[in-house]
């Protein structure tokens, strides 16, 4: 199997599982959100903010990965601008910085993951916040394998002479 049937099949389960697991995400970060701001118990601020980083960041990936899988199901090789290597780096790179960032923080603030039956401290929702920060960590998995795969299509783009502007598969 060529690598352009490996994309053309490749691409919509890659954003799909974006979309499932960003989803996913969103609800227990936009759940967590709701519950500190009707109750004002987050274990910290900063607990709070890395919260709401990973509810921007979770939508912010459904909405663009919606958009880019609808493009390229519309038009893979003979596509636009909008689905150009460059346009997927740009989304991509932005999308694991802000992955990296909230799920690392988020990690950092909590202390690498608790396990809520043996907590020496009442920890306030702590389920769910080892749950939003498992998905975080699977979307920034799945975003860096999708990353590395674009890089490499963007390498053959530049090789076959397309540039940057070049598509994803070639015709």
């Amino acid at each position: 199997m060529g690598m352009d049937s490996l994309i053309r099949r490749g691409h919509p389960i890659a954003f799909g599982l974006l979309i499932l697991f960003g989803i996913v995400e969103g609800a227990i970060t936009t759940w967590l959100t709701v519950k500190y701001n009707r109750n004002h118990n987050y274990g910290s601020i900063s607990i709070r903010d890395r919260v709401r980083l990973l509810v921007f960041t979770s939508w912010f990936t459904v909405l663009f990965s919606f958009i880019y899988l609808l493009l390229f199901l519309h038009s893979a090789s003979t596509g636009s601008v909008l689905t150009s290597v460059a346009s997927h780096l740009i989304f991509l790179g932005f999308a694991w910085i802000l992955w990296t960032a909230g799920v690392a923080s988020l990690t950092a603030a909590i202390g690498g993951g608790i396990n809520c039956s043996t907590v020496n401290r009442n920890v306030v929702y702590c389920n769910q916040l080892n749950a939003a920060m498992g998905f975080g960590w699977a979307e920034w998995l799945l975003v860096t394998g999708i990353l590395v795969t674009v890089i490499i299509c963007g390498i053959r783009a530049f090789r076959r002479g397309d540039g940057a502007r070049g598509q994803l598969v070639h015709v």
